[in-house]
């Protein structure tokens, strides 16, 4: 069954990126000039998020600077540990809505301190792929299309994100404690 799935996953892209070139011909699609005029839109998309990702990556360095993700986790951190909850994972917690690139070098941080087989490791790989950067997806994306109010997308992935961080502590703290 591994060797299966290894080979699937070794041909996927590949015959993903043959086929759907070699369809849209067959369907007298123009494949080099749909290609091109996708990448002039794509181009003028990234240069009209580049304002979104300032103010976000702004905003993310105003609040660890400030100290309030240290005060947050200092409120947070007993009351987890009373669950018997690794204090180190939370402020993964923290960071993975806000941004995925500081989120993955913290659990770095976290597997090379503590080993990729610690409980520590596992929950952290747990939440790194069961959470999302939901601000930055919301500021990047709803910023390149001109959605101005994403209240209830904002609040639904917050909210999921929660349920990721929770559930990754719960399954792994039963599997792996």
């Amino acid at each position: 069954m591994l060797q299966l799935i290894s080979l699937i996953s070794s041909w996927a892209i590949p015959i993903m990126i043959t086929f759907i070139p070699l369809y849209a011909y067959t369907r007298k699609v123009p494949v080099y000039e749909s290609f091109v005029e996708g990448a002039k839109d794509g181009f003028g998309t990234a240069i009209a998020i580049i304002p979104h990702l300032v103010g976000m990556m702004v905003a993310i360095s105003v609040f660890r600077a400030s100290g309030a993700l240290d005060y947050f986790m200092g409120f947070i951190a007993p009351l987890l540990q009373g669950f018997g909850v690794p204090a180190e994972v939370l402020p993964l917690g923290l960071l993975r809505p806000l941004t995925g690139t500081g989120s993955l070098a913290y659990t770095t941080e976290l597997i090379r301190t503590h080993g990729p087989d610690s409980l520590i490791g596992l929950i952290a790989s747990t939440i790194q792929g069961s959470t999302d950067t939901t601000l930055y997806v919301l500021t990047v994306y709803f910023g390149a299309v001109g959605i101005r109010n994403g209240r209830y997308a904002l609040k639904v992935g917050l909210f999921s994100d929660i349920v990721g961080f929770i559930a990754a502590i719960v399954i792994c703290m039963i599997v792996f404690g």
